[in-house]
């Protein structure tokens, strides 16, 4: 009887242990690429009983519909996780907290309306985030802590009108961002990402670019080929000057475009409707090179052509008296009265 009480609890330790290290019913699990292959199962949520040694974990084209808190807490070694074409229309706070190595997050194609701050909190080895085809209106101010290794950021197809320079200024490593396809409000709510996206660039990144969707006269703008005089009345809306008690920093947006008091001395920002307008700026900074550079060619041309025109005048004068030296001075000397008075005529 003790035997069998013996071989009962080590059936049912053996059958726990393969119970947690098994496939799920309805994916194909592969071990030496340490991958479990769940697409197109017809799954609602997400799958119990993973695999906790595998890395990469396939979800796309289910039927999905929220992530859990707790939803991938069995599956701590996840790189990659595809959860592309379901019905996500809500991340959990934390939901992906447990996923430390987590390196590539696919949530496209699915019905998120607005991502809520520090979402992916915890996330240090996160590299890439696709957000793209969703129904985002709205992005947070940072998406969590320890999410500055991100390199790439997809919200192209979404229905963003502004984003956040905050957001974008917490993503350092950042070196590919795509934005199109996103009714874009060009008014004084997107100069900040306009700054942005043009220390962006010149640092070496890659975007496809804003366009803008309103307001009407800059519907279907490049939002980098906006003057920055149509931003002019932006600077004086920007965000107030902290009162002196305090003895916090300004804002680099404060600090580009400062106030002006009554006077015109800088940092009182006190007078409602008689503000001076901004100060105009160039374009950019390559246009205004460029223009000089232009501009300098053109007066050395013109100069040259000047230059040409006197030494070719000059040869032209030393020529004629030259040839009036050696042909009519003669005349003058031993001509008969006749071929005199012709040359005096003539020289009439």
């Amino acid at each position: 009887m003790k035997n069998r009480s013996n071989w009962l609890l080590i059936w049912s330790v053996t059958l726990l242990a393969h119970t947690a290290h098994s496939c799920p019913e309805k994916c194909l699990c592969h071990k030496a690429s340490k991958t479990a292959d769940c697409k197109n199962r017809g799954f609602t949520e997400i799958p119990a009983r993973l695999p906790p040694e595998i890395q990469i974990l396939q979800l796309q084209n289910n039927r999905i519909w929220r992530i859990n808190q707790n939803a991938f807490t069995a599956t701590p070694l996840l790189k990659i996780l595809d959860l592309s074409n379901n019905s996500i229309s809500s991340v959990a706070l934390g939901a992906f907290q447990k996923l430390r190595y987590l390196q590539v997050l696919n949530l496209t194609r699915n019905l998120i309306h607005y991502i809520e701050n520090k979402t992916f909190s915890f996330l240090p080895h996160l590299k890439e985030l696709d957000l793209s085809s969703n129904s985002i209106i709205r992005l947070p101010e940072t998406f969590g802590n320890s999410t500055g290794n991100i390199t790439l950021l997809s919200v192209k197809h979404n229905k963003l009108q502004k984003m956040e320079r905050i957001l974008l200024e917490s993503l350092p490593n950042l070196k590919v961002v795509l934005f199109k396809d996103n009714p874009w409000q060009c008014n004084c709510n997107i100069f900040g990402m306009k700054l942005w996206l043009e220390s962006f660039l010149y640092r070496g990144g890659i975007s496809d670019g804003i366009i803008c969707s309103a307001p009407g006269v800059r519907k279907g703008k490049d939002l980098l080929k906006v003057p920055y005089e149509l931003f002019g009345a932006c600077a004086l809306r920007a965000a107030p000057v902290p009162p002196a008690s305090s003895h916090q920093w300004p804002s680099s947006e404060q600090r580009a475009w400062p106030k002006h008091g009554p006077h015109g001395e800088p940092g009182d920002g006190g007078r409602g409707g008689c503000e001076p307008k901004a100060r105009p700026r160039p374009v950019s900074l390559r246009h205004a090179i460029a223009t000089v550079v232009i501009t300098g060619v053109v007066c050395g041309v013109v100069c040259l052509m000047m230059l040409a025109a006197a030494v070719y005048g000059c040869a032209y004068a030393a020529l004629t008296a030259r040839y009036h030296k050696e042909h009519l001075g003669p005349v003058r000397q031993h001509g008969t009265p006749e071929e005199k008075e012709l040359f005096e005529s003539s020289m009439a």
